[in-house]
């Protein structure tokens, strides 16, 4: 059995990591809030610009934007990848890795190329360590998305796309659901199709001021802002419930271990107390 003083030091160890985990749960909470509403307030437009875009590739219009025409075969496809810049949030930056990895078997079995896009430091460090081939990366975005530190990393891919570089854009990220789950969910960002946003069929007849070129251009720019924006907002939010949920287990898991250590340090000492006294009897009989 340790002695007193190991099992001391232990518990003091275990105490002052429950303090630190306390904190960061806290912290974590602070800004799961600010990070939720952040979120909720870009889900209205981000929802309703996917409608009007998936409308609009099912418009009667001479003009037919490059996003909106389907390729195939698809040879190669570009991947935007989003995670955390930090660690400490249970799994979630895993389970988006694992779904991201598992769909570019699933393209590599088919012979298709694929090149990525990361947003966030571990999926930067994980594509890195996997030999992947990326083309544009941006870490360290804080804790508010900035759409202006987004789209230069996008814009890549996208000039990509138009110069038939590449022939779909796929995006993986985490969807915030609520503060104990977390989804992490790939879907198909380029070519728009009406049916992946659940527009009806029917043949839209849209007018355009000034023109069709001009309106539908600037349009699907900003429905791919849109949409970049919304799911960088929507990991940051399932980062911070993940981390205050993780930090909130380990502070749990602290305590239970100091009440355990505390039992075996009672324990080691009671034990001490017992042989001390069987010696001083034992002495005391000799004599």
């Amino acid at each position: 059995m340790a002695s007193g003083k190991e099992i001391r030091n232990k518990i003091k160890s275990v105490e002052n990591t429950r303090k630190i985990t306390k904190a960061m749960e806290m912290v974590a909470a602070s800004k799961m809030r600010k990070a939720q509403e952040r979120m909720r307030a870009a889900r209205p437009y981000g929802e309703k610009i996917r409608r009007v875009a998936g409308n609009l590739s099912h418009a009667l219009s001479e003009y037919k934007h490059p996003f909106l025409e389907k390729r195939d075969p698809v040879r190669s496809v570009g991947v935007v990848l989003i995670t955390s810049d930090k660690g400490l949030c249970g799994g979630l930056n895993s389970n988006i890795l694992r779904l991201v990895v598992s769909k570019m078997k699933e393209l590599d079995a088919q012979g298709t190329k694929y090149q990525a896009t990361c947003i966030g430091n571990k999926g930067f460090g994980f594509m890195q360590r996997a030999g992947g081939k990326i083309v544009s990366h941006v870490i360290g975005l804080g804790d508010t998305p900035h759409l202006e530190k987004l789209i230069g990393a996008v814009k890549v891919q996208l000039d990509a796309y138009m110069k038939g570089e590449i022939d779909a854009l796929y995006i993986g990220y985490t969807r915030f659901i609520n503060t104990m789950k977390q989804e992490a969910v790939f879907e198909k960002l380029l070519p728009l199709s009406g049916e992946a946003v659940g527009s009806s069929k029917t043949k839209w007849d849209y007018v355009y001021e000034p023109d069709a070129k001009a309106v539908i251009d600037d349009l699907l720019i900003r429905y791919v802002e849109a949409l970049i924006y919304q799911a960088v907002a929507e990991n940051m939010a399932s980062e911070q419930s993940a981390r205050m949920v993780a930090m909130k287990s380990a502070s749990d898991n602290a305590k239970t271990v100091i009440g355990d250590l505390k039992l075996v340090y009672n324990k080691a000492r009671q034990a001490a107390i017992t042989k001390e006294l069987s010696e001083i009897v034992s002495g005391a009989a000799a004599v």
